[in-house]
């Protein structure tokens, strides 16, 4: 190995650097942080020299940059709370100052507590419960009332994920509740406001009510915690009645007894048999005649029992998944369990009778009013009730919707939390703060059945009276001439013919009118001359899990 003999320099980085200051490009220079030896090369510029300074200052020993810990403050962040960022063309003269005197004073921070807000609402109106952008929602008018009150901060205004707010039981636009359950962290003790549960009704419209606050459990959450939910559905007994002689639902019928066994008596229950309401009606009657006539009919006993026996069917944990859309049979979130199912005496008001449904199930998928369709149908048809055990099946079918005008959440319920909440304030006096309270709809159960009467059952009565939602249903469900409904037959089977497969297209699909799923029909919306166009065919509705799960109460 030869030896090299020339004249020593630092490093080669440093002859690079020096040569490439000789040609003039002062931006190209790298500086080596290890010190050398020797003197400063002659061209190197004061500016570079303090560059190489400060660069030393911002490294350790072991040349890692140093934290910030000793760093000048530069004030520009004074008393800036997270959500609370200023708008980039804002410049903050006082921040720039480094003044922090220059900056005004915020309302003072009062604690927030995990808490239950019982309500009820008359959905008219309304874009459904959950709060959405651009919408009128049940939970939008609310939280802006709580904002306005002072029970949310301003600082947690813009945005209800803030404050962690949730619901026990989602509804859709226009369905009402005579009870529901929102929790959310709420500053509770407000100066100036001796009683919140007042000074929030005040500002709100007479449609929303809050029956009470209490305080819960900081691990409570409004869906999670809640046990199960009572919905109630009401529906005139006129539905009973079979299908028109001559409709395409009673021809359907008809046709297909005959080309399945050559007698019509063994495949439906009313071919051969005109009913009684149809056999006194003229032949050539208008449905403005037929409804007022459908008005002054009584149901029997016979049919109540009817109703009753096949509702009996959806009792226990079952599969749901014909009773609601997009879900497969396969899907494991479709198994419900349905505590109870209760069906009153019919009950005449005005000229109409009225017969209400009571479900009372852990959980609710989307569009499971099916339920109520089934019952209706089946008794109308007189399909056995062996016919819900087949819809439990593998086999998949299309069931209308009830409008959605007969619904009704009656109130969510919390036996494990109260059992829990009862646990811990045994020994505790209700002054004291870690006290408990159990959620109990029933201590307000006179204002609610007022609130009931007022907003909820006289409104949904005055709405069938004009708008004779119930009776265009029924007449909508007769006209269907195709398949889809053929499960509908004294056998309580599901033929062929009426199983839909996704993959492929049926011929004359069963349409229905987006009316029905509508619970507000205002003075001057649209007709049904008008609507008459607006059919839909019930589309594979794709969700993911979150969203599906999402639209459950």
């Amino acid at each position: 190995m030869v030896e090299d003999t020339s004249t020593p320099i630092s490093s080669p980085v440093k002859s690079c650097c020096v040569e490439e200051m000789s040609q003039g490009s002062p931006k190209r220079v790298k500086l080596d942080p290890q010190p050398t030896t020797g003197a400063n090369p002659p061209n190197l510029s004061t500016d570079a020299l303090q560059s190489n300074k400060k660069s030393h200052k911002r490294r350790d020993a072991a040349g890692y940059p140093k934290s910030r810990q000793g760093k000048e403050k530069d004030n520009k962040n004074v008393r800036r709370r997270r959500g609370d960022r200023p708008e980039r063309n804002e410049t903050s003269a006082d921040a720039s100052t480094g003044d922090p005197q220059d900056v005004p004073d915020k309302a003072p921070r009062l604690p927030k507590r995990q808490s239950a807000i019982l309500l009820g609402f008359c959905g008219t109106g309304c874009a459904g419960m959950q709060i959405q952008p651009d919408a009128r929602t049940i939970e939008g008018v609310l939280f802006d009332a709580l904002v306005r009150v002072g029970a949310v901060s301003s600082d947690n205004a813009d945005d209800p994920t803030k404050v962690s707010l949730g619901r026990a039981a989602r509804t859709d636009a226009g369905v009402h509740a005579a009870g529901n359950l929102v929790s959310l962290k709420l500053i509770t003790q407000i100066p100036g406001v001796s009683d919140l549960v007042v000074a929030i009704n005040e500002l709100l419209p007479p449609e929303i009510r809050v029956w009470g606050i209490i305080r819960v459990q900081n691990s409570f959450n409004a869906r999670t915690s809640c046990d199960s939910r009572k919905y109630t559905y009401f529906f005139p007994s006129y539905l009973l009645i079979p299908p028109k002689p001559g409709s395409g639902l009673y021809e359907t019928f008809r046709r297909r007894a005959v080309s399945s066994s050559g007698s019509s008596s063994s495949a439906c229950a009313f071919p051969d048999s005109i009913h009684p309401f149809w056999a006194d009606s003229p032949l050539e009657s208008s449905k403005e005649d037929d409804l007022q006539r459908k008005r002054r009919w009584r149901t029997g006993p016979e049919a109540v029992q009817r109703l009753r026996e096949i509702a009996k069917k959806f009792e226990g944990t079952r599969n749901f998944h014909n009773f609601t859309v997009g879900r497969e049979f396969s899907d494991r979130s479709t198994q419900r369990h349905m505590k109870k199912i209760e069906i009153t005496d019919p009950v005449v008001y005005g000229s109409t009778e009225w017969i209400s449904v009571m479900f009372h199930g852990q959980s609710f998928m989307l569009h499971q009013r099916k339920m109520v369709s089934v019952l209706v149908l089946c008794c109308r048809t007189g399909t056995p009730p062996q016919i819900i055990e087949e819809l439990y099946g593998p086999r998949q079918v299309f069931i209308p919707k009830m409008p959605s005008l007969g619904l009704l959440l009656e109130h969510p319920i919390f036996e494990s939390y109260n059992r829990k909440a009862e646990g811990v304030s045994e020994k505790l006096s209700p002054e004291d703060p870690d006290f408990r309270p159990p959620i109990n709809f029933d201590i307000h159960r006179e204002p609610i059945e007022k609130f009931k009467q007022t907003y909820i059952y006289d409104r949904m009565r005055e709405i069938e009276d004009r708008r004779a939602v119930f009776d265009i249903w029924v007449r909508s469900t007769d006209a269907y001439s195709g398949d889809d409904l053929l499960y509908l037959n004294p056998k309580g089977v599901i033929p062929a013919a009426a199983i839909v497969k996704r993959s492929e297209r049926r011929k004359n699909p069963f349409r229905e009118k987006k009316r029905f799923d509508v619970a507000d029909f205002a003075p001057n919306s649209k007709t049904e001359a008008d609507e008459a166009e607006e059919d839909e065919e019930e589309q594979d509705i794709v969700m993911d899990k979150a969203k599906l799960v999402d639209t459950e109460g």
